[in-house]
């Protein structure tokens, strides 16, 4: 599990997400798909069509002044043409487990070596195997309310054109979002923004199969090559503190641009307090600022390790005293591969340690919980299993 500690980034990760169901593609958008349609369909094709199932004044008024996004993300697919005659190119985009093939690493192999400048050495079978593929996330298929199916699990979103694999997108498929890990793709289609096209075609796959949201990863403001991810509205950005949504518009840019580390709600707390037009550090941030001055020499030496997370103040984070109201005693515990459950609390140490006894086993269990949300406590389950076994 990863989650970032914006207060102490240099580089403050911002989790940000797109309700599909609202979002409108601009101009820009619509003309990528369109380019990229009428390359893969070629003129011929496209004459042919109209000759032979030509549109209504109707129809043909509705597409122009509506652009269905599902519709146009599978226009050109091999699967939806009308044929004869046969288009210029093949399309075919399938949603294979994300299991390592040579053909993905040679899409892998050509994006890190051409676009990333990445030398030989460090482009391995190894390192995509570890970094793109055999996700722990389990594949299985959930129902909605609506009785829809919906996969959940990590997923390859595979683009071929004329039989080669030229685009990767790796999805994490949740129940109630498409999450976009990693694009990637051969210097072959660079011409025709893959980028764009594989993010309108995740928000699509979004919308087509009920997850409602789309996640574009993390983003980080100060970075130019990740500004691309807020081109697609209306998008929602996590607050680092409350775990608010809050929407990422102009006021939230401006913010960004003023300061690393942006809460909506401490910025509103602020501003209750009457310093609206004062410093726009909070007695909370200049706190912390102290604390990660005192901290700076383990944090540059790599021993993070040994600071306890209800110390550093690190945002949305719960606080220590909130931790009595957790039941700790009954976390689910696997200590045989094939054996029964047991409970935290069956453990011999168990009571021998309080929660504030750090290293322990229940303060690490406390930091746990906190870290992933007391709301999902009955659902965690820690594995002590032997590795290997």
């Amino acid at each position: 599990m990863y989650r970032p500690d914006q207060r102490r980034s240099c580089c403050p990760h911002y989790t940000i997400r797109l309700d599909s169901s609202q979002f409108k593609p601009s101009r820009d958008q619509r003309q990528t798909i369109n380019r990229f349609n009428r390359y893969v369909m070629g003129e011929t094709l496209t004459k042919e069509v109209a000759r032979l199932h030509p549109k209504s004044r109707d129809q043909a008024k509705k597409r122009d002044n509506h652009f269905d996004l599902i519709e146009r993300v599978h226009e050109a697919e091999d699967a939806q043409l009308l044929k004869p005659p046969e288009a210029a190119h093949k399309l075919v985009v399938t949603l294979e487990t994300d299991d390592f093939t040579e053909e993905k690493f040679e899409v892998y192999e050509n994006y890190q070596r051409v676009v990333h400048k990445e030398g030989p050495s460090k482009i391995t079978a190894g390192g995509f195997k570890r970094f793109l593929c055999s996700s722990p996330l389990r594949r299985e298929t959930m129902v909605d309310p609506n009785g829809k199916e919906r996969r959940l699990g990590s997923y390859h979103h595979c683009y071929r054109l004329d039989g080669k694999l030229v685009a990767i997108g790796v999805l994490d498929l949740l129940p109630e979002c498409v999450s976009s890990v990693y694009f990637l793709y051969h210097e072959s289609i660079h011409k025709w923004a893959p980028g764009k096209l594989g993010a309108l075609y995740e928000i699509a796959l979004s919308i087509e199969e009920g997850y409602g949201w789309w996640y574009p990863g993390f983003y980080i403001h100060s970075c130019p090559k990740m500004r691309y991810k807020i081109d697609y509205s209306p998008q929602f950005i996590l607050d680092p503190i409350s775990l608010n949504w809050d929407p990422l518009d102009r006021k939230m840019l401006d913010l960004l641009d003023k300061k690393p580390f942006v809460s909506l709600s401490l910025e509103k707390r602020r501003e209750s307090n009457g310093n609206g037009d004062g410093p726009s550090s909070t007695d909370e941030d200049v706190e912390m600022s102290n604390k990660s001055d005192e901290e700076s020499d383990s944090s540059k030496s790599g021993d993070d390790e040994d600071v306890w997370l209800f110390n550093i103040n690190m945002p949305g984070i719960p606080p220590l005293s909130s931790v009595v109201d957790w039941d700790l005693d009954n976390i689910a515990l696997k200590v045989k591969p094939d054996g029964p459950l047991y409970k935290t609390s069956n453990l011999v140490i168990w009571d021998k340690r309080d929660v504030e006894d750090y290293p322990g086993l229940k303060a690490g269990v406390a930091e746990l919980v906190a870290a992933i949300g007391p709301d999902l406590i009955d659902r965690i389950c820690l594995d002590f299993t032997p590795r290997g076994g």
